[in-house]
């Protein structure tokens, strides 16, 4: 019932993607990435139509869980166009997330891609943190049996945590071929070169000697 619900969400996904998503619109039925090109384009330039092979959009795998052994207690496994070379320009890719007891998918955004989740196995707390409306951020929460899907909006920061006693999965289709993906504590603490001690504890209000230990417990941990 669970994959049922989630396959009916993303076919709707891939309905509106092709007329709201922001990735570059085909021109003819598929234009499978040509991975090896040098040509830099916005997105990937198109294999020659008679190299083409089912292999293209093909990928196998998904069913074997992640390694969720790790400081955050979650696994990603990602199926964009890096591993699927025919989604290029088709405006769609999919995830799949595994979560340890307590395992945490933490807060983070996804710039070019709204996300549709569906809860294969377990219980998740969700939520998303919408932009500064009226000054206010205001923060919408689910708790996700299986079988429930969320809809996280594009580029708004958003999170899932196993509040149950079992391991979880979920399924996300995104509406992007390469959404794109930033963790916000590792890009606010963890960044290369890192951002200034100044401005972060301007920014959240602290010493300056807090915002060294969380850099370097950062980088201890990844």
């Amino acid at each position: 019932m669970a994959v049922k619900l989630f396959l009916i969400a993303l076919l709707a996904l891939a309905s509106c993607s092709a007329i709201l998503a922001s990735d570059p619109s085909p021109l003819q039925d598929f234009c499978v990435a040509d991975l090896q090109s040098k040509v830099f384009v916005n997105g990937f330039p198109c294999k020659n139509m008679n190299d083409v092979k089912a292999e293209d959009f093909f990928l196998s795998g998904l069913d074997r869980p992640g390694d969720t052994n790790n400081y955050v207690g979650s696994s990603v496994t990602p199926v964009n166009v890096n591993q699927i070379p025919g989604l290029n320009t088709l405006g769609i890719s999919l995830v799949r997330i595994d979560y340890a007891p307590n395992g945490l998918n933490p807060p983070h955004t996804h710039p070019r891609a709204t996300e549709i989740l569906a809860v294969l196995e377990g219980e998740l707390y969700v939520g998303f943190v919408t932009s500064n409306i009226n000054n206010v951020n205001r923060l919408f929460t689910k708790i996700l049996k299986k079988g429930d899907v969320f809809v996280f909006p594009e580029g708004l920061i958003h999170f899932q945590f196993n509040i149950g006693k079992t391991n979880a999965i979920a399924l996300a289709g995104l509406s992007s071929q390469n959404p794109g993906v930033i963790t916000i504590a590792n890009a606010v603490f963890g960044s290369k070169p890192p951002i200034s001690d100044d401005v972060l504890a301007k920014a959240f209000q602290v010493d300056k000697n807090l915002i060294d230990w969380l850099q370097a417990q950062f980088w201890t941990y990844n």
